[in-house]
């Protein structure tokens, strides 16, 4: 009955919640979640800023995401910072050579709403910016990043500037959100009671990019639709 009890609770878990992945595959969770939101069309959905930041607190020896399935209080720094890139890295090199190959195809059968405003917000990001600012850029910009690999692949990037700066990116995308938790998991005592409204703070921050380009996308085409 335990055996079957235990199995229940690890199918139980909720790939939208960072402390649910935490608390049932640990660093090899981070590893995976950033492949699959950096790498593949349907990971746009996966807590990637929250999972980051919340492994970040965890190495900082915060216990509030400690539960029933017995996962350790504390996670290593180090072991987070290499999963968090490594996956990081591996996705979005994997999305670029499925976009490479596939083209447009995956992402025009798709009827996510959701993903096509962020593959549109991704083109503006590679037109507005050019191929390096764009590419470091979409990281820190949820469900852009997920889609604006394979549209690089897609609008073939030269795989050199790809690889590049999307090393770059996911470099400081990941060490930063990890480091920036740690930090504030070591300076607060007890912080891990406040947990949810700081990853809600942390969503919203992440969201602003996302948000002002698309009001000055509206403000553009605003302005042309009123010229004569």
């Amino acid at each position: 009955m335990a055996v079957h009890v235990a199995a229940a609770s690890s199918l139980a878990v909720s790939v939208l919640d960072a402390q649910s992945l935490l608390s049932a595959f640990g660093v090899l969770g981070i590893a995976v979640v950033m492949f699959a939101e950096t790498g593949l069309l349907v990971g746009f959905l996966l807590p990637g800023d929250s999972l980051l930041f919340t492994a970040g607190l965890l190495c900082a020896g915060t216990t509030g995401t400690a539960g029933t399935t017995g996962t350790p209080a504390t996670l290593s720094l180090p072991w987070v910072l290499a999963a968090s890139a490594a996956g990081a890295l591996a996705g979005a090199q994997c999305g670029y050579v499925l976009g490479r190959r596939a083209g447009a195809a995956a992402l025009s059968r798709s009827r996510s709403a959701r993903l096509h405003a962020g593959a549109e917000r991704a083109e503006v990001l590679l037109e507005r910016y050019g191929y390096a600012r764009a590419i470091v850029l979409a990281r820190f910009v949820p469900v852009v990043r997920t889609v604006l690999n394979p549209l690089a692949g897609a609008l073939n990037v030269p795989v050199r500037v790809f690889t590049v700066w999307q090393a770059a990116g996911g470099l400081a995308w990941t060490a930063g959100l990890v480091l920036a938790g740690h930090a504030l998991g070591s300076s607060v005592p007890h912080v891990d009671r406040y947990l949810l409204p700081i990853i809600a703070v942390i969503v919203a921050v992440s969201l602003l990019p996302l948000a002002a380009e698309l009001l000055r996308s509206r403000r553009v085409a605003k302005q042309r639709n009123e010229t004569p």
